[in-house]
């Protein structure tokens, strides 16, 4: 009974060694099959997402230093016209201060001029007012002198002669 049981035992223990490995096939192949296919598919899938999202995670990195160094390049750009502008106005006030300094200077001299052109028109009309009230005097002077009258034209040279021997006399001193 013992062999009979040994025997029944080992019969037994290979029979179920035998079903365990059969089930065990079956399962692998059902598993290969209907979950490992799928999860393959699926890591692949997955290595696929990682891959794209860190290569766009890249182009996005280059595209925002590109986009930093072109800020920068404006700012730069934005910075040399700003000194330019400031550069300018200042060269443009200088222009204009000396525009208005000019035009001031060129107005004073013309003043100046017509100042002395007044006063040599005034000195003028004062010696010829001066010289017709001197010549009438010394008309009047010679007349009751020489008791006569004098001609127009020795009245003109009396006073001629007079007037160049007053604007000797002035000129001198």
């Amino acid at each position: 009974m013992q062999t009979g049981l040994l025997f029944a035992a080992e019969s037994s223990s290979l029979g179920d060694t035998l079903f365990i490995l059969i089930s065990f096939i079956i399962l692998t192949v059902l598993v290969k099959h209907f979950a490992w296919g799928p999860i393959l598919n699926m890591m692949d899938k997955r290595v696929k997402k990682i891959t794209g999202d860190l290569d766009y995670a890249d182009q996005e990195r280059k595209s925002a230093t590109e986009l930093k160094e072109q800020r920068q390049a404006a700012l730069s750009n934005s910075r040399a016209e700003a000194v330019q502008i400031v550069a300018n106005a200042k060269q443009s006030g200088e222009d204009q201060k000396q525009a208005i300094v000019e035009s001031a200077h060129a107005q004073a001299q013309d003043i100046g001029a017509k100042a002395q052109a007044d006063a040599q028109q005034v000195k003028t009309e004062t010696l010829k007012s001066v010289q017709s009230d001197v010549a009438q005097l010394s008309v009047d002077i010679a007349s009751k002198i020489i008791g006569r009258e004098l001609s127009v034209d020795d009245q003109k040279d009396l006073i001629n002669s007079y007037i160049k021997e007053l604007s000797t006399g002035h000129e001198v001193k």
